[in-house]
Formats: C-alpha cells, sequence, structure tokens
C-alpha cells in the first residue's frame, strides 16, 4: 500500500512504480517521470511540496523495482545475440519449462551473465526467436527462410510443450504432398540405365499403373506390392522378377518370360497371359500360390511344375497349357477351360473342378491318376 499526503489528503495506491506515477501525475497535474529512492519521495510543482510515504514493509514488490533488486526487464544473450524481454514473459506462459525454471526465482539456477550483464544461453538465435515470440503473444510466428525443424528442436530443448505441438502440425502442412502418379515408361527405362546390371533393382510399393513397360528387361527386379494394374508387359523378361502382393490386374502379360517368378498372393484377376513361360530348364519352379487369378487367360502358356496351390482361377482360361507335374491343390478351378491341357503327375487333392471343362478324350482313369 502506498499513501500519497497532499494537503493532508491520503490516497491509497496499489500495484507497480508506474502505477503510482500515474496516480500522482494525475492528482498533482504534472508528468511525473521518476522518484527519488529514499525514506520520503518529493514530488515538487510551483513552490510546494508533497510527500510520498513509502512502506516497503507492505508493498515488497514497490520496492524491488524502486531498488532494481528484482526488475522484471532483462536481456539475454542467445548464441552473441541479445534478447530483451521480461521475466513474466519467460515464466507466465509456459511455467514448467526449461525457461521458467531458469528465471523464475533470481539466481535460481545461478544464471551466468556477460560483460553487459545479459543471460547467457547458448542456443541458436536463429531458432530462439520464434520460440521467444511465442512466449509474448502465443502465435507462431517464422520468417522465411528458417527451417521449422530447428525450432521444433529448441522447443523440445526449452521444453515449450503448447508449441511444440504448434509445430509438428505446420511442419507437417508445410511437406509438399505425396506424389502418386504413376511412373512413365520414359522415367523407368532411365532409372534402368542408370542402375548397373549387377545391382538390386528395388520397385517394391511404386505406382506403374497403366505404364507401357513391354519388352523391356526385369528380370530379378523386385515389384513386390507395386501397382502394375493394366500395365502393358507383353513380351517383357521378368524372369525370377518379385511380384509378391503386386497388383496385375488387367495387365497384358502376353508371352512374357516368367521363369522362376515369385508371385504369390498376387492379383492379377482379368489379366492376359496368354502364351507365357513360366518353365524355367534349371528346374526353378514359378510360385503363385495363394493368387488371385480369376478370369485370367493363359492359353498356351508352359506351366510344368508351377506352383499354384490355393490359388483362385475360377473362370480362367487354360486351354492347352502344359500343367505337367503342376501343384493345383486346393486351388479353385470352378469353371476354368483346362481343355487340352497336360495334367500328367499334377496334384489336384482337395482342388474344386466344379464346372470345369476337360478335354473330352481325358478318361476317368486319367484323372485318377492325374489326383493325388
Amino acid at each position: 500500500c502506498l499513501r500519497i499526503m497532499l494537503f493532508l489528503r491520503v490516497v491509497a495506491v496499489y500495484g507497480t512504480l508506474s502505477d503510482l506515477l500515474s496516480v500522482a501525475s494525475n492528482k498533482l497535474g504534472i508528468k511525473a517521470t521518476s522518484v527519488y529512492n529514499g525514506k520520503e519521495i518529493y514530488l515538487t510543482k510551483d513552490h510546494f511540496v508533497h510527500f510520498i510515504n513509502v512502506d516497503p514493509q507492505t508493498d515488497v514488490k514497490f520496492h524491488e523495482e524502486l531498488t532494481g533488486s528484482h526488475t522484471d526487464w532483462l536481456t539475454l544473450n542467445v548464441g552473441g545475440r541479445y534478447f530483451t524481454t521480461t521475466r513474466s514473459t519467460l515464466v507466465n506462459k509456459e511455467p514448467d519449462s526449461m525457461l521458467a525454471h531458469m528465471f523464475k526465482d533470481k539466481d535460481a539456477w545461478g544464471n551466468k551473465q556477460d560483460h553487459r550483464g545479459a543471460f547467457l544461453i547458448d542456443r541458436s538465435p536463429e531458432y530462439f526467436e520464434p520460440i521467444l515470440n511465442y512466449l509474448r503473444h502465443g502465435q507462431l510466428i517464422v520468417n522465411d527462410g528458417i527451417n521449422l525443424l530447428g525450432v521444433l528442436e529448441e522447443a523440445r530443448f526449452f521444453g515449450i510443450d503448447s508449441l511444440i505441438e504448434h509445430l509438428e502440425v505446420a511442419i507437417k502442412n508445410s511437406q509438399p504432398a505425396e506424389d502418386h502418379s504413376p511412373i512413365s515408361r520414359k522415367e523407368f527405362v532411365r532409372f534402368l540405365l542408370a542402375t548397373p546390371t549387377k545391382s538390386e533393382l528395388r520397385c517394391q510399393g511404386l505406382n506403374f499403373s497403366g505404364a507401357d513397360l513391354s519388352r523391356l528387361d526385369l528380370r530379378y527386379i523386385n515389384f513386390k506390392m507395386a501397382n502394375l494394374s493394366r500395365c502393358n508387359l507383353a513380351h517383357a523378361n521378368l524372369c525370377c522378377a518379385n511380384l509378391e502382393r503386386a497388383d496385375l490386374s488387367g495387365s497384358v502379360l502376353d508371352c512374357a518370360n516368367l521363369q522362376g517368378v515369385k508371385m504369390l498372393c498376387s492379383n492379377a484377376e482379368g489379366a492376359s497371359l496368354k502364351g507365357c513361360n513360366f518353365e524355367d530348364p534349371s528346374g526353378l519352379k514359378a510360385n503363385l500360390e495363394g493368387a488371385n487369378l480369376k478370369g485370367v487367360d493363359m492359353e498356351g502358356s508352359q506351366m510344368t511344375g508351377i506352383n499354384l496351390r490355393v490359388a483362385t482361377l475360377k473362370n480362367a482360361k487354360l486351354k492347352n497349357c502344359n500343367l505337367r507335374g503342376a501343384t493345383l491343390a486346393g486351388t479353385d478351378l470352378e469353371n476354368c477351360d483346362l481343355s487340352g491341357c497336360d495334367l500328367q503327375e499334377a496334384n489336384l487333392r482337395g482342388s474344386n473342378v466344379k464346372g470345369a471343362i476337360f478335354e473330352e478324350m481325358l478318361t476317368p482313369l486319367h484323372m485318377s491318376q492325374s489326383v493325388r
């Protein structure tokens, strides 16, 4: 409490030194800008003397402002750059942050000061400025050319939790949208030419939808989970390529070399694989286990020893295919055209052959020999 004595009038003033000066200016009709720091403070106007008596016991905050022992204003030296701010700015918005703990109580952390009395902080001034401005007004404002990741790292260092959330959202929004557009033949050929022959080419998960990849040498390439739907792969060399879980629906693979290919659980529904070669002279067998081959046209394909276990070939055309020694156990062959196929030593155990078309000359005896 401050007591202003003006011609025996007592006026109570609460607050800080600035509040006192404002009241004194209004009451005395002067512009009070400073006071004398003593037991009694004199503000003069004309030839009259007015007494302002300060009781430090009842206004500690005011006494600290007068003596400068705990001023709200302070200067920070952050990485060689000076920032002037208030203690309340550093403390109030994020009371649990490192900055708040550093400046909440004077010298609580033994803060080091330079020759100018500024508190030394060994951090990047470029990234500190947006943090200080956020503590001032609560808005995240970052100048052009400032890396948001750097600001985020500083925010984490100082423990400004609410700012961390803002920065993570801003970083996510600033990132360019992922380009899911299909890769063209020209782009892929350039990619192939830039890759050494002996290097493993990984195209896992890439989008080739609708691309013309016909007659290209695609041996040993990893197309796992790639989007190859509606692609033209006619006459392509896919020897030992990995097409596991790839999408080949509606694609054209006529006369393609598929020796030793891996097509486990791939989706080739409606694709055309006429005249393809799955037969590897070295004995490496193509693996199409669990593949979706509904409605595919594989007429005239060489598939000796192929693994089609539990694959779905419903309504597929396998006319005149060589399926000698093929594994068709558990395969869905419903309404499948198998006329003219060589099924000697093929394993059809547990397969669904409902409505399947076989060669008329295939006798029950031959069928019993084919099914194990």
